[in-house]
């Protein structure tokens, strides 16, 4: 079946796996596990895993990594035909990223209660007083997305700490 028979919630969730698979891929090196992907007319044209420790960069953020290389591949610094999944709500940084790129539509796995800018803290993206807006969607994955990030700090810790 082709992906772009499907309805917008099994692209989503098909879409956010392939998030998920770069969640895991940051997970494996060491980072904060967050992916994200880029698609334009229902094919992935980027996809980034968080990398900050990696390249010892503060704005290594998956989505800003991911909207630089689709930006690339479009050969445009707009966006607007595009949609951006990522595994966790975005922060501060990447949702003002999110909207200088004018992609219309943003789907997230699990909320940030400490940075997230699609709602928990702030609602940068369907901010009205911009000139461009969001379109958010949130849970997709949910537990999922969750779950790899509770695993990770869990692990970090007790490396941090050692055992109790």
């Amino acid at each position: 079946m082709e992906i772009n028979a499907l309805s917008e919630d099994l692209k989503d969730k098909f879409f956010m796996a392939e998030a998920l698979k770069e969640a895991h891929r940051a997970f494996d090196m060491g980072e904060v596990p967050i992916g994200c992907v880029i698609t334009q007319s229902d094919k992935i044209i980027a996809r980034a895993a968080n990398e900050r420790t990696t390249k010892g960069n503060a704005i290594s953020h998956a989505e800003i990594t991911a909207i630089s290389a689709a930006c690339e591949a479009v050969g445009d610094w707009r966006l607007e035909g595009c949609r951006l999944y990522v595994t966790i709500e975005p922060c501060p940084m990447c949702a003002g990223a999110i909207i200088q790129a004018r992609i219309p539509v943003v789907v997230y796995g699990a909320k940030n209660p400490k940075a997230g800018c699609a709602g928990s803290i702030l609602n940068i993206l369907e901010e009205p007083r911009f000139n461009h807006q969001a379109r958010v969607v949130s849970g997709v994955y949910e537990d999922e997305c969750a779950g790899l990030m509770k695993e990770f700090f869990l692990r970090f810790r007790k490396f941090f700490r050692g055992p109790l």
